[in-house]
């Protein structure tokens, strides 16, 4: 099979993994008690039964849970997401705010991660069994115990409080794209992305430490190639692909830890949204963020088995 057919085929596996996705959660949010209704009844002590009943109506909500799936349904294949019931916001025009808030926070984890974890690999796998070695495993080795909502917390406290160097919550005004914003990125981008880099560094060691044991590393060595070639060309070539396989299963604990880091920090992404909107039983809402976090996912494998043939010509998919 071609890498084109390939991706051809993963990319229409995505409909019935969206379509599992959406069931169990849809499932999921109605088994909770409660919906957007109640909750606006329960503060609300003037609204009299026909008012609640009416606005069940309105949005839906009174009929059996397979009707209303269907028709959840049939507005999303026209593009239509529907609306924040407790704003009257179009869900739509929420990810699109909340959207590039999450996604830079996810890059600057993961640029953390990738800039800490490759070389730190590397220089543990020359070094191998010695000290320097045996600290990196350790640190790793805390990185991936250490719960995230935690680190943050701590951070939190020496940074902000502490040493008051940092402010947690950047300016309302302040633009993302703002340089200043790196600054506010610096607490969140570490906890979410310390797990992460603590988890490459060890495949990145221990594939690295597998590869100069191999012939071709004693073979390039014997024709008086430098030292540094070995190591940057060959070796870091062929121990890359197996951190590719792990950055595409991190993914998504990238994005599951984005949702605890956010509301840690107050930080004004999807994460933080979906934790609002659970608490009002926003089912639009809902549904939308999980099946964006779900195509996100099923794109970062895709371009992981990418990865895989650029980094080995050897490998083919049948």
């Amino acid at each position: 099979m071609s890498l084109r057919r390939f991706i051809l085929k993963r990319l229409l596996s995505i409909v019935p993994i969206l379509f599992g996705v959406s069931v169990i959660t849809f499932a999921l949010v109605h088994l909770t008690p409660g919906d957007p209704i109640s909750q606006m009844v329960a503060t609300n002590p003037h609204v009299t039964a026909a008012d609640e009943a009416q606005m069940r109506s309105r949005y839906g909500l009174d009929g059996p849970i397979w009707e209303q799936y269907l028709t959840w349904m049939g507005n999303v294949l026209t593009g239509d997401f529907g609306e924040v019931i407790s704003s009257g916001q179009d869900v739509s025009s929420v990810i699109i705010a909340r959207l590039p808030e999450t996604i830079v926070l996810g890059l600057f984890g993961w640029v953390f991660g990738l800039v800490i974890a490759i070389p730190t690999g590397i220089y543990a796998a020359i070094n191998k069994d010695q000290l320097a070695d045996t600290v990196s495993r350790f640190v790793a080795l805390s990185g991936i115990s250490i719960p995230n909502f935690w680190l943050g917390l701590m951070l939190i406290l020496i940074g902000a409080l502490w040493l008051e160097i940092w402010t947690v919550l950047p300016p309302s005004r302040l633009p993302l794209y703002h340089p200043e914003m790196l600054f506010y990125l610096i607490l969140p981008g570490i906890t979410i992305g310390t797990a992460a880099a603590a988890s490459i560094m060890r495949v990145m060691r221990t594939s690295m430490a597998e590869e100069l044991n191999k012939e071709y590393v004693t073979a390039a060595r014997a024709k008086g190639l430098p030292e540094r070639q070995v190591i940057l060309k060959h070796v870091l070539r062929n121990s890359l692909i197996s951190v590719v396989t792990l950055a595409a299963t991190l993914t998504a604990s990238i994005v599951a830890g984005s949702v605890v880091v956010e509301m840690v920090f107050n930080w004004p992404g999807l994460g933080r949204e979906l934790i609002q909107a659970i608490n009002q039983r926003e089912i639009n809402l809902i549904m939308a963020i999980t099946l964006f976090t779900g195509v996100f996912i099923v794109l970062a494998n895709l371009l992981a088995d990418i990865l895989y043939a650029v980094l080995d010509p050897r490998i083919r998919y049948e």
